[in-house]
Order: C-alpha cells, then structure tokens, then sequence
C-alpha cells in the first residue's frame, strides 16, 4: 500500500530507504556464510525479493548427520540466523521447487519456523499450497486467480495445452520443476573444490592460538587428500565463520604445487594475528581451489628434503603472501621475434603459459647460445660502425670509447617489426640485421644494423648482447 494510507492504519511505522544493491550483497554474504552447513550454497535469483523476499538454496545431501540429522541441522540454522537479527524460515524437501514451497505456505509453522517434506510426499504436499508457492511473478499469480485457480492442485488437473495456450510454458515448466519432472538446475555460489577440509567448534574461538592449532589440523587433514591424490596446493582459501552470520576469508598461493603443511601454515601466520572477531569463531573450513599434480621427490642424502629450487620457492611464497601478488614478479618467456621483449614481467604465482605474444610471433625463448648470447644489454646500446653496404658485416667499431676491430663475422639474421604492432607507435621497432662478430682480442659481440640502407637514410646500428 502506499506509504501514506499505511501510516494511516500504523502511525507509529517506521521506514527506512530501500538499498536493493545492498539487500543482495547482504544476502551473497549470508549465503557464503551457509558454507557452515553446506560446500553447495546459491542465492535464489528467480523470484522478486521485492515481493516475496531473499531466498538461500542449500544442498545437504550428506550433510545433515554432521549435525544430528535434517531436524537438527534446520533448528540450529534458524536459531543461529534468528540470533543474527534475520527472520527465517526454511523448508526441506526432495525438489528445490518443493523446499521453497513449504518454506513460504506450508502449514504448521507456528511452533518452529521450518517443515520438512519426507521424501515421496512432494506431490501431497504441493497440492493443498496457493499457486504463489510455484515462484510465479505476481501478474501471473494474478492472472491464475481471476480464472479460479487458487490453488496448486487446481493447476494441476487442468490440461496443458489450456495452460499453455493463456501461460505459454510458465505454469507447467514451473509445476514440473516442483513435482521433480523436470530438472531445475542450480548454480552453486562457491565452486566446489575437491580438496576441502572443516572444522567445527563446541563453543567459539577467539584466541589467535587456538585458531592457529584448527588451522594446523586442517591443513593436516587437507594435505593428506592432496596426498591420496597425488596433487599439491596452488591456491589455498581460509574462511572463517562467525556466530553473529559474519565470514572472514584469507587466501594464501605457491609459486610451485606443495602440500608441505608446515610451509602451507606459514602463509597464513602472520595474517592470523590481525583477525578481531568480537563474537569469536564457530567453525573452519580450508580449500585448494587450485591444485596441480605432484611428484615424489627422491631425498638427499643428508636427510634434507627441501632443495635449493624449494627454498627459493619458499622464500617466494612468503614475500608474496605477506606483501601482495602485485608486487612479486618474475621473468617468462614471451613469444617474440623481438629480443628485449622475449621475456615479461608476470606475477610470481602465475604458473606456465601466463606469458603469451601476438599473433604470429615466434619461439625465440629457448636461444642455443652459439646462436645467440645469453647475456643481453638491459639496452642495445649506439655504436659507431664501419661496415660495407649493402649487408656486409661492421669491418670496426668503436664502444664505450673503446675501438674493436673485427676479426670474424657471421650473419645476417634479420629480424622483420611485428606486423601487429602500430608502425608508428614509440616502441616499435624497425627491420635489423643481426650479426655475430669476433674482434682481434677474440670477444665476440652481438651487433645489428636497424634499418636497410637507402640512398637517403643511412641505418643506425647497435650492440645487443656479449657471447660469454
């Protein structure tokens, strides 16, 4: 009704603006907040909260005896959310369509807000309901109304052609969905990790300690599977769960696949300390979103078991977990006939193939070193040259003050600009002519001309690398 004519009937009412952005991003973090009771947990996007209200889907399948059963299960989560200042009600049935049903127009909700529907008994149950509990738009429901259909069985006995014919395939899709004759699938809000760990608690934690000692049982519990499997850990997410309906999550990568729990738990020590929970912390859960395949690693002899590649990637892992992805980088290769861009900087957790190049470009990264030196300037750096035309190697140059007089010369390779590239930006790069030059002291040197020889323009040319 209007907010005037209401004010009418309740003079004392009390309003506050609508946020909608705000009520669904209340409602996703309730929903991740689920995760306590359920890995599988949606937000219902069918129905107009407007209207009818939020709505959270949750797939206990196999959950409910790690809470004493399904009437345990929804008694401690209405308790928990009603605790919350949130006023629920939930229903439990063999379809989703039924669950949400029962939740909103199922009889007997006045000593307990939830109803569970026993398995075969969705037909039964559905009947006697308004024609709401289908999840119907209110024209429809409407429409439904004026021709006497109030209620579910009354749209069920009528013929679907006569359905279709008013509804086109509303009415019947969304009864078929309810009675299980159709599939309603649904899109999990977190994606299911099949590496996950949780830990529950009698009364809530708050101590750091505490918290550390349940993170170190998860990650035991989490790197065996990893184990079972053969796999290791890339990406790992903490979520911690709040009684008060709040979540706190903290996520941790590795530069390489590891299930070394120590090392796994050293990620997350320093963030633990900054965890303020007022309320304290109810339950746990810990999970590799990303994982890779692991081999066994043969020992040394000295009873070592981390080498050197694993402590640098270690010490990576540390600097990149306590200053920030961004900020930790590393070199790969990258698809370029370019020298100075055959490598890019990256993040340091990305793993192979983060690096890519145009269209075209061709692997350059593995260089044999006769071919090309190892060693390049950060720049190519200007040298004078004394050089033959048209493509004849520099018979003398001079660098850095100092004049090289060359004693052998290999070459050209010329390298065309990359055709992708805007011709006329600042970091494009002309057509070069690569040579491998030996002076009479016998350094080697990796020299190009850039440029073709025009009778109007003559080429600048450069030192690139040093053969070692």
């Amino acid at each position: 009704m209007a907010l005037a004519d209401a004010r009418a009937v309740l003079p004392a009412l009390e309003t506050m603006p609508a946020e909608p952005a705000a009520d669904a991003g209340a409602l996703v973090r309730l929903a991740a907040w689920c995760g306590h009771y359920s890995p599988w947990s949606a937000v219902d996007r069918s129905a107009s909260p407007r209207i009818q209200g939020g709505a959270i889907w949750l797939d206990v399948t196999g959950c409910a005896h790690l809470f004493g059963g399904e009437t345990e299960l929804l008694r401690d989560l209405t308790a928990r959310l009603e605790r919350a200042g949130y006023s629920a009600r939930a229903g439990l049935a063999d379809t989703p369509g039924a669950a949400w049903a029962a939740a909103r127009f199922a009889a007997g909700m006045e000593d307990q807000p939830w109803v569970i529907i026993p398995p075969g008994d969705v037909h039964a149950a559905l009947m006697p309901l308004p024609v709401a509990a289908l999840r119907f738009t209110p024209e429809t429901v409407a429409g439904l109304e004026a021709l006497g259909l109030r209620r579910v069985g009354d749209v069920a006995k009528l013929p679907r052609a006569a359905l279709a014919a008013r509804f086109r395939d509303t009415v019947a899709a969304r009864l078929d969905a309810a009675l299980g004759r159709r599939p309603e699938p649904l899109s999990p809000l977190p994606p299911v990790t099949p590496h996950f760990a949780r830990l529950g608690f009698a009364e809530p934690v708050g101590r750091t300690e505490d918290i550390a000692r349940a993170l170190d049982r998860l990650l035991a519990q989490l790197c065996a599977g990893l184990e079972r499997a053969g796999e290791g850990a890339r990406r790992l997410t903490l979520t911690l769960f709040e009684p008060d309906g709040g979540t706190r999550r903290l996520a941790a990568g590795t530069s390489r696949a590891s299930r070394d729990a120590a090392h796994l738990a050293r990620l997350f020590a320093e963030r633990l300390d900054g965890i303020e929970a007022e309320f304290g912390i109810e339950a746990m859960t810990l999970a590799a979103p990303a994982a890779e395949r692991l081999e066994a690693a043969q020992a040394a002899l000295s009873g070592d078991r981390a080498s050197g590649d694993d402590n640098t990637g270690r010490l990576i892992d540390r600097l990149v977990n306590r200053l920030g992805p961004a900020r930790i980088v590393r070199f790969a290769a990258h698809e370029s006939h370019i020298p100075e861009r055959a490598q890019r900087a990256i993040p340091a957790l990305d793993g192979p193939g983060a690096a890519s190049g145009g269209p075209g470009a061709a692997d350059d990264a593995a260089w044999p070193a006769a071919i090309r030196p190892v060693r390049l300037l950060s720049r190519p750096e200007a040298i004078e040259a004394t050089a033959p035309v048209p493509d004849d190697p520099p018979v003398m140059f001079r660098w850095r003050r100092v004049l090289h007089r060359v004693a052998r010369a290999d070459g050209p390779e010329r390298l065309a600009p990359e055709w992708w590239r805007d011709q006329n930006a600042e970091d494009s790069a002309a057509t070069r002519d690569y040579y491998r030059i030996e002076d009479t002291d016998g350094r080697r040197f990796w020299v190009y001309r850039e440029g073709i020889y025009r009778p109007d323009a003559h080429p600048a040319w450069f030192l690139h690398g040093i053969f070692e």
